[in-house]
């Protein structure tokens, strides 16, 4: 009579923080992430950055916030991130 312990798999998806840059589409919102990487070469330090399609179900996120994005099944041809939280509201300057 063995017991069988039902272990819920726990899966540990990709985060990223990164500024939004585009809020025009619905429910979507493009975030762009910074990273600094060393140069194989010449040893000096470079700064990457890459485009992410999120998805913004309730229209959270506005164009230069600060947010978190995580990693998601493929929603659409571009979209595979989803937002997490917003990490700082942008000031707009009035």
């Amino acid at each position: 009579m063995a017991e069988e312990t039902t272990k819920k798999e726990v899966r540990h998806h990709q985060e990223k923080v990164g500024i939004v840059t585009s809020t025009k589409m619905q429910k979507t919102i493009v975030v762009e992430v910074h990273r600094r990487v060393q140069h194989p070469t010449y040893k000096r330090y470079i700064t990457k950055r890459a485009k992410f399609m999120a998805h913004d179900e309730h229209g959270k996120a506005h164009e230069g916030d600060m947010v978190r994005i995580v990693e998601t099944r493929p929603l659409s041809k571009n979209k595979r991130w989803s937002l997490k939280e917003v990490l700082r509201a942008a000031t707009t300057g009035v």
